[in-house]
């Protein structure tokens, strides 16, 4: 009755149930009513300001992506406007507690209860905010009602897809919803609270250990493109700053001395075709490019294929890296087939004589090649390295069996730790699966929890 993520769970039923006419409500318990979202449920929406209505400092603009899921908002990168145009717009003012919603977008039926703010704060057109209408209805109630699966898919029915997704203020009028009385309200929104706050503890300890065995795999990577696998080894100063010391027998070089080539495709966009050969733009690229999706990409016409590689052709053993704003993100080509690299990206052509392709692309995610790179990047603008840039970045590199052993090594250890994550990953998933089920659960009636105790 409650889903697959509550199977089997210790929570009992209320005694009677009655139709509630609507099918994604189901049954409800005799007790409950029905009723229109809108006649219980307050909805204010954000004000569109406008560019000629921003100052370099006044009263601050929230938009919806610098809420954080926490409650937190992130107050950085904010807009501005006359203090004064406070007073007139006291309806959209962001106060503790508050419940709110992006409206478009893709990340449309995002849900945040404000838990913590230090100022009257603005919000923009694109967030909705929702309150108890009357006294039947409580805000902690409505913030999970609002979280609920029921809703939501709710949501994505009614979802707009006239240019942006979006939904509308008046989309919500006809949405049905179910409701105890306000003293069963409590003691769900007090359920709910102890119960996901545990579900989010344990995500929380999930989320650390995917990021310690993040960390734990450049390290690993570093140190072996660096150090080598044996501490026995003799080292020497390598005489780069950031590097320190290699092993002694290991070549300290510039990158254009172990390439055959680097270069990027000509700087024009192609214009899109139904069918042809992928575009892989920076957005695109996967570690191995194996796992790219190309299909997805975006295709060109063989025409523009032909003539934008004509520089520079991509292909298997090859490194494909990104050259703005997320610079150094590296993909390794371990496929044979045609595809188009983006003007935002190079592709690096090792020589088989001094460097494989796979050990280069390892290379790419250590701390030297970060901080080398870093040395080379123009910040005038959008953060870039030019091709001419990267040949002058220096490496430091063993003979080609260290460098096949490194390989072997790191693939067997990253294998490890990517298990470790994937399985991390499941774990949290399940449990905000599980979440979302209890919620749905609790604020449906489906589970009956009067009787809960905290414990």
């Amino acid at each position: 009755m409650t889903g697959t993520a509550l199977s089997g769970n210790k929570y009992s039923e209320y005694p009677e149930y009655k139709e509630s006419g609507v099918e994604w409500l189901g049954n409800i318990p005799t007790t409950w009513i029905k009723a229109k979202f809108t006649h219980y449920v307050k909805i204010r929406h954000g004000y569109q300001f406008r560019e000629h209505d921003f100052v370099d400092d006044g009263a601050k603009i929230v938009k919806i992506t610098q809420l954080h899921p926490s409650g937190f908002l992130d107050l950085n990168n904010c807009s501005f406007v006359l203090e004064s145009r406070v007073e007139n717009f006291q309806n959209i003012l962001i106060k503790e507690k508050d419940i709110l919603m992006c409206l478009t977008g893709g990340t449309i039926g995002k849900i945040i209860r404000v838990t913590k703010v230090d100022e009257p704060l603005l919000q923009n057109y694109r967030v909705g905010h929702f309150s108890s209408a009357n006294d039947i209805i409580i805000d902690d109630f409505v913030f999970y009602l609002m979280s609920s699966s029921v809703v939501y898919d709710q949501i994505n029915f009614l979802v707009r897809e006239t240019g942006q997704p979006n939904i509308g203020m008046e989309d919500f009028g006809d949405m049905s919803i179910c409701i105890p009385s306000p003293d069963e309200q409590h003691k769900i929104a007090d359920f709910l609270d102890h119960e996901t706050a545990k579900i989010d503890t344990l995500i929380a300890k999930q989320e650390k250990l995917i990021d310690l065995l993040k960390e734990k795999r450049q390290a690993v990577i570093s140190h072996a493109v660096t150090r080598g696998l044996s501490s026995n080894t003799p080292m020497k100063d390598s005489g780069i700053e950031w590097l320190g010391e290699a092993p002694e027998h290991w070549v300290v070089s510039h990158m254009d001395y172990v390439l055959n080539a680097i270069g990027d495709v000509d700087h024009y966009m192609p214009k899109s075709a139904d069918t042809g050969i992928p575009y892989v733009m920076t957005g695109d690229l996967t570690e191995f490019a194996s796992s790219i999706n190309f299909e997805d990409c975006k295709q060109v016409c063989r025409k523009d294929y032909l003539k934008l590689s004509k520089k520079i052709k991509s292909s298997q053993g090859d490194v494909i890296m990104a050259r703005y704003a997320t610079i150094g993100t590296a993909s390794y080509i371990d496929v044979d087939r045609e595809f188009l690299v983006s003007y935002s990206c190079v592709t690096i052509k090792p020589n088989p004589s001094k460097c494989l392709g796979l050990y280069l692309f390892y290379y790419f995610k250590s701390h030297a090649f970060t901080q080398g790179i870093r040395s080379q990047v123009n910040s005038n603008t959008q953060d870039n390295v030019g091709v001419n840039d990267l040949k002058k970045v220096k490496v430091v590199l063993p003979p080609l069996t260290e460098q096949l052993n490194i390989i072997e090594y790191l693939q067997s250890i990253i294998c490890k730790l990517d298990s470790l994550s994937k399985n991390a990953q499941l774990a949290i998933n399940l449990m905000k699966e599980r979440k979302t089920a209890l919620i749905s659960a609790a604020v449906t009636g489906k589970i009956d929890v009067r009787n809960w105790l905290k414990h």
